[in-house]
């Protein structure tokens, strides 16, 4: 215990079951206070068993039986790992309470119904113990610094009541002890970590929410009715202001109105909340700021980039490079657009981050430029594009078609040299799936790749921008067609498009362009007398081809017109 603050150290088995216990995880069996400091949260995956950093707190999310446990917590026992969670409820056989002793892990169980995306992110917020780049003895109102759970727990003691912080849109940021005291609309906000829908429905209604936001003094709830004859506890709630900003809310289950005293002791509560809430996010901003650097200063593949590499604790060992674009958002269509697009960049960046810290407990992310750069280590000798594709794919189904993400995929890197040129190959391969999203129908278009499968359309890419550098126009057969469909308002360029593509066949490429294949006919007759052109000859074909390549049909048309 802290003989200040009267807090357990945060990184400790013990602390996780002061702030969690109750409502989110129980002790299974096991002895918290000597357990390892916790080094890390990782979630267990039979296929592919994860590396634990010492002290791993690790999720064992599927691992129901008590023979399952009992393997699991012998190559836990002998990584040092420090505890095990499990789906409650757990049967605490002699077997498992034999080998929670033999090992030292100890063994917890989450609460049913209780979602381990909620659990695992709590989890990670209880021990962010340096995020902040503060040394351990700050503390704002006598408080560590960015510890919401011990704000909230304060909070209950000055209220004499269950208190819950939560963000702008009503998700759980810290709870307090004492949850079991509230009814079960309270208990279901913990475990899902956020308001449920149908109590949030009732609130606005009763225009709960739009009082909040109006007044920086408490507003009471009545009780509201729930499911058959139930009620809810009554609230008061204050919302937590930074000037004219509404960074979240304060919520009491309380048996009645706040005395006066109380009432005023709410509002300096909100007033610390709110210190304690632009802390975290001013340490959030640092700590993102100073992981872009490094993971930046790593790509490029400097003098510089083995220390960022060793700062990141990535260093001495084979990577995966990944990289996740918004689809088809290189320019933004106005002020509004480009906000809309920079705001999207930093959630899918958020997203991925988290997605890469499921995969591997020390792998990197971070947004650059328009795109998040993920680093993981990868395991093995071989098959890793292979597995860094897959970790591409789980990530874009988990985040769906709304966000419009494509991931671009490099080649393993075992060096600062070669992770210098994976990077590029990333660059180059999400280059040709946001210009196919911008081409293209979303269905048609591809979502994940590596330089491998789009070699060819990143050089005719490349070849485009060599040709805009140069100032290069459609020459010959092409400019002779394009300049004619401009003067006549015919599609002989079209027509030459068509029939390449598909391969000489004329009626494929009559359907395609919806005409009869007899007119078809006539034009391509047409394009060989305007263009002058041998038909017949593989090489007037394959050049008429690239040239379409390079430079699109209204382009080339564009040109002619003008010269």
């Amino acid at each position: 215990m802290n003989p200040v603050t009267g807090l357990r150290p945060r990184a400790s088995l013990g602390r996780v079951l002061d702030d969690l216990g109750a409502t989110l995880l129980d002790l299974v069996a096991g002895d918290v206070d000597g357990t390892p400091e916790i080094g890390g949260v990782v979630i267990h995956d039979p296929m592919d068993a994860p590396v634990l950093p010492g002290g791993a707190l690790v999720l064992g999310v599927g691992v129901d039986t008590p023979a399952r446990v009992v393997d699991l917590l012998g190559v836990l026992g002998e990584q040092r790992a420090a505890g095990l969670v499990v789906r409650g409820p757990v049967q605490p056989t002699d077997a498992v309470a034999d080998a929670v002793a033999a090992t030292g892990v100890a063994l917890l169980a989450l609460s049913p119904g209780a979602p381990w995306a909620h659990l695992a992110s709590m989890l990670r917020s209880l021990l962010a113990e340096g995020d902040l780049a503060v040394g351990g003895a700050e503390s704002l109102g006598g408080l560590p610094s960015g510890d919401l759970f011990a704000v909230a727990n304060a909070i209950a003691s000055l209220l004499d009541a269950p208190v819950t912080i939560e963000d702008r849109s009503s998700r759980v940021l810290a709870f307090s002890g004492r949850q079991d005291e509230a009814d079960p609309s309270r208990v279901e906000t913990i475990l899902g970590r956020q308001v449920p829908e149908r109590y949030a429905r009732a609130l606005a209604e009763q225009g709960v929410f739009r009082d909040l936001h109006r007044s920086d003094r408490p507003v009471f709830v009545t009780p509201i009715p729930m499911d058959g004859d139930t009620f809810t506890r009554p609230r008061v709630a204050v919302a937590v202001r930074a000037g004219d900003e509404v960074l979240g809310s304060i919520w009491a289950a309380v048996p009645g109105p706040l005395s006066e005293e109380r009432t005023e002791a709410l509002c300096d509560a909100a007033k610390l909340v709110a210190l304690h809430l632009l802390r975290v996010r001013a340490g959030a901003d640092v700590q993102r700021r100073l992981r872009a650097d490094l993971l930046s200063t790593a790509l490029e593949g400097g003098v510089r980039a083995r220390e960022a590499l060793d700062r990141l604790g990535l260093g001495g060992q084979q990577l995966m490079v990944l990289g996740v674009a918004v689809a088809g958002s290189d320019v933004g269509d106005g002020d509004t657009d480009d906000a809309v697009v920079a705001h999207e960049r930093e959630r899918l960046s958020d997203a991925f981050a988290v997605h890469l810290g499921a995969v591997h407990p020390k792998a990197a992310a971070a947004l650059i430029g328009g795109v998040a750069y993920g680093l993981v280590p990868a395991p093995g000798a071989g098959g890793a594009e292979e597995r860094a594709v897959r970790i591409g794919r789980e990530f874009l189904d988990r985040v769906g078609d709304r966000r419009g993400g494509v991931v671009g995929v490099g080649p393993a890197a075992g060096d600062v040299a070669a992770l210098a040129r994976s990077r590029q190959c990333v660059d180059r391969a999400l280059r040709v799936l946001r210009d196919e999203h911008g081409q293209r129908d979303r269905d048609g278009a591809r979502r994940v790749a590596r330089l491998a499968d789009v070699h060819f359309e990143a050089l005719v890419l490349e070849m485009r921008d060599l040709m805009a550098a140069r100032g290069e126009r459609p020459e010959g057969a092409l400019a002779r067609l394009a300049a004619y469909d401009a003067q006549h308002r015919t599609n002989l360029v079209e027509t030459l498009q068509a029939w390449l593509e598909a391969f000489g066949d004329v009626v494929a490429a009559a359907e395609a362009l919806f005409v009869h294949p007899n007119t078809f006919r006539y034009r391509l007759r047409r394009v060989a007398e305007v263009g002058e052109m041998d038909l017949a000859d593989p090489d007037v074909r394959f050049g008429a081809l690239l040239q379409l390549r390079l430079v699109p049909p209204g382009a080339a048309g564009t040109d002619a017109e003008e010269g």
